[in-house]
């Protein structure tokens, strides 16, 4: 198909590279975001050798490592600290490294710039109240009252999808899992060169994002879901860290600002069935909403527009390219979505415990294989 006229709902990571990816093949794209100021928290993410592979793919790839810091390996520790295992990260972009740490912020400026400067369209502060399909297209309603015509819509608005609960009402959506991440940004020790594991009920990592900065993160049980107000949080957040390795109970005393503590109760899910119904399509968390454990959430959504973008590119009709890029994604979303969920429950004594050395070598060896 070409030269569509293409509406993405959701200014994320999902969908801004799937209008870049659909601009750099000449396709009309706009993109609405619910947030008028467009914000992302701030914290850092866990980017690996696909990622990279995916960003030279869409051009990104120089702005994208200026942005980020580079490493090769997954250090995996036991509860008490010892290091068990360093793990070797595949390179699959020549003169890269295998895997960055990357400040949300900044991810988001990278992905930003791109897509306005390729003629994206950006509409802030805007949901879809209705889409109305005939065979032409879609008459999409959206909540200032305006109302536009598109050949088709790409759902990219994230675990509590709005378009999913209006596409597939029946879907029960997101689960929460028992536990939860909390994550808090750091001056980075010039020691730490790779992502360093912890293994435990209470797990935690420590990651570089910047040749200053790296963020330490918590997957703690969270029985009941609660919920913090912001005043004590970062006491709350020290208080999960007493009974971890010595060098990680060192920095709960830099853990002092509330308002920088991000915590997100941990959701998992994968739509059943199709990903699309007539002219609207899902894509990301939207569709396959994975906990952290193997750090591809993102990944996963980045993979998933450049699928897509190909599939519509060269089917006839959307429905053949929805159908087509489910079928290329299925079984690679699912396993990281289920094997993450393993290594989750391991944590919370509901299955059995999760070689995280193991489970982070597989890891690789699938999100190696071509997309």
């Amino acid at each position: 198909m070409d030269q569509q006229n293409i509406l993405i709902v959701g200014g994320g990571i999902s969908g801004l590279t799937s209008a870049i990816a659909l601009r750099r093949s000449g396709h009309r794209v706009t993109v609405i975001e619910r947030d008028p100021d467009w914000t992302v928290y701030g914290v850092g993410i866990i980017q690996q050798s696909n990622v990279l592979r995916a960003m030279k793919h869409l051009g990104l790839l120089g702005d994208y490592l200026s942005a980020s810091v580079g490493f090769d390996a997954v250090a995996v520790h036991a509860p008490d600290g010892t290091l068990v295992a360093k793990v070797p990260s595949p390179r699959l972009v020549e003169g890269c490294p295998a895997n960055v740490g990357i400040g949300r912020p900044a991810l988001q400026k990278v992905l930003a710039d791109r897509a306005t400067k390729a003629g994206t369209e950006i509409r802030l502060g805007l949901t879809v109240d209705a889409i109305e399909e005939d065979a032409a297209g879609a008459h999409v309603t959206f909540s200032d009252g305006s109302s536009a015509r598109f050949d088709f819509v790409i759902g990219a608005d994230g675990v509590h999808s709005q378009t999913r609960a209006m596409l597939f009402p029946e879907e029960a959506g997101p689960q929460f899992t028992g536990q939860s991440v909390w994550r808090y940004n750091l001056p980075r020790p010039p020691e730490l060169d790779s992502l360093h594991v912890y293994n435990g009920p209470t797990g935690a990592g420590l990651v570089p994002i910047s040749e200053e900065l790296m963020y330490i993160y918590l997957t703690t049980p969270e029985p009941g879901n609660p919920r913090y107000p912001e005043a004590g949080l970062a006491a709350v957040m020290r208080a999960r860290m007493e009974t971890l390795a010595p060098d990680l109970r060192e920095l709960a005393d830099h853990i002092t600002d509330d308002a920088a503590v991000v915590y997100r109760p941990l959701e998992a899910f994968m739509l059943s069935g199709d990903w699309h119904k007539g002219r609207t399509v899902l894509l990301g968390d939207a569709v396959h909403a994975t906990t952290p454990h193997l750090g591809q959430g993102a990944g996963m959504a980045i993979e998933d527009s450049i699928v897509l973008a190909e599939e519509i590119d060269s089917a006839e009709t959307p429905q053949q390219a929805f159908a087509a890029y489910r079928k290329r994604r299925l079984e690679r979303c699912a396993y990281i979505v289920e094997r993450s969920l393993e290594i989750c429950m391991g944590q919370l004594g509901k299955g059995p415990p999760v070689d995280n050395a193991k489970a982070t070598a597989e890891m690789f060896r699938v999100v190696s294989q071509p997309i």
